[in-house]
């Protein structure tokens, strides 16, 4: 199965000796544990776009240090192919901005959150289970690093996961577009890195808080599992 990953920016340069780039980070998540799916790159931010909304069999959007309501050319354009797919019923994960972007597109709302940035590895509570969440489990574990949050759905959505710092941790629009707040593709070392980079952005305790938090178990498997089952489902 091929999957269009949208490229919404790249890891600096400082950084790229831990795991490479995004696209570097989700080819090693699915090759790990979904290899049935392969990545085909498309560098939209810039400006190498896919020429057709079926020109993969799925869509996955990464995240971005940008904000989805930033007024600059390639966002206005990702909002336009997002609401492309959501009208042709095409296959769309998002990832953290992503997630935000298609919440977005679609007629939602998207602001900085009251509660200050997400970081670290936080609880997942399900609030809905659905079919392809497979294996079912009331709970998870994910890696977060954000400070917009999406605060309005759009409409014909549901909230499927919540964390106690961030309501809509994960939703769905319709039947074919599913939006994860976290970061299964993260390793924790590069959370750690872009932590202590940001210390004065997201303040000292809560980074000590977030650091210390990266020694808990987290659950990139399962969600991998269920963006698979998302993905290929009819």
């Amino acid at each position: 199965m091929k999957i269009g990953l949208l490229e919404c920016d790249h890891v600096p340069d400082r950084y790229r000796h831990i795991a490479g780039d995004y696209r570097d980070m989700f080819a090693a998540l699915f090759a790990a544990y979904a290899p049935q799916l392969n990545l085909r790159p498309f560098d939209v931010c810039n400006g190498d776009w896919p020429e057709t909304t079926d020109e993969c069999d799925g869509w996955l959007c990464t995240g971005s240090r940008c904000s989805v309501y930033d007024d600059v050319d390639w966002i206005h354009a990702l909002k336009r192919f997002v609401q492309r797919l959501h009208a042709a019923q095409r296959p769309f994960v998002g990832i953290c901005f992503g997630h935000q972007m298609l919440a977005e597109a679609l007629g939602g709302r998207v602001a900085k959150a009251s509660t200050g940035w997400g970081v670290g590895v936080h609880r997942v509570g399900v609030v809905r289970s659905e079919a392809w969440m497979q294996p079912s489990q009331p709970e998870c574990r994910l890696q977060y690093m954000h400070q917009d949050q999406v605060q309005q759905l759009p409409e014909n959505s549901v909230v499927l996961g919540e964390s106690a710092h961030c309501p809509v941790a994960m939703f769905r629009t319709g039947e074919t577009m599913l939006g994860i707040q976290a970061h299964p593709e993260f390793p924790a070392a590069y959370t750690a890195a872009l932590m202590r980079d940001r210390v004065e952005r997201i303040g000292a305790e809560r980074v000590r808080a977030g650091l210390e938090s990266l020694e808990l178990p987290t659950n990139e498997e399962l969600i991998v599992r269920w963006i698979t089952g998302f993905l290929k489902r009819d």
